[in-house]
């Protein structure tokens, strides 16, 4: 499966378009996370917990993407766009969405 943010695939050419498809995760940060966060953001530096916690959800958007694509007869998927976002009354969960068109490319 080809995943790009530009809007075709150089030295390929669409076929076939199926649409848009989306993969969304919603991910909920643990108290331990919080706190070793805090105590990060007091003496500053990076904070690995939620960075990791980042990561795979970012990963789990563009698989759940590629694989409704996939699903759709698409081997890749063009003009992807990744957005985030912090939900919850406190704060604590984290959503990451990725979006593009479903196409299929020879």
């Amino acid at each position: 499966m080809i995943i790009t943010t530009t809007n075709s695939v150089e030295g390929k050419r669409i076929l076939e378009y199926y649409g848009i498809v989306f993969g969304e995760v919603v991910s909920g940060v643990n108290f331990v996370r919080d706190f070793a966060a805090s105590i990060t953001d007091f003496f500053g530096g990076r904070s690995n917990s939620y960075e990791d916690e980042l990561i795979n959800a970012r990963e789990a958007a563009l698989r759940e993407m590629a694989g409704r694509a996939e699903s759709l007869g698409a081997n890749a998927v063009v003009g992807v766009d990744l957005d985030y976002e912090v939900l919850g009354s406190s704060n604590g969960m984290l959503m990451v969405t990725a979006s593009g068109t479903a196409v299929y490319v020879e």
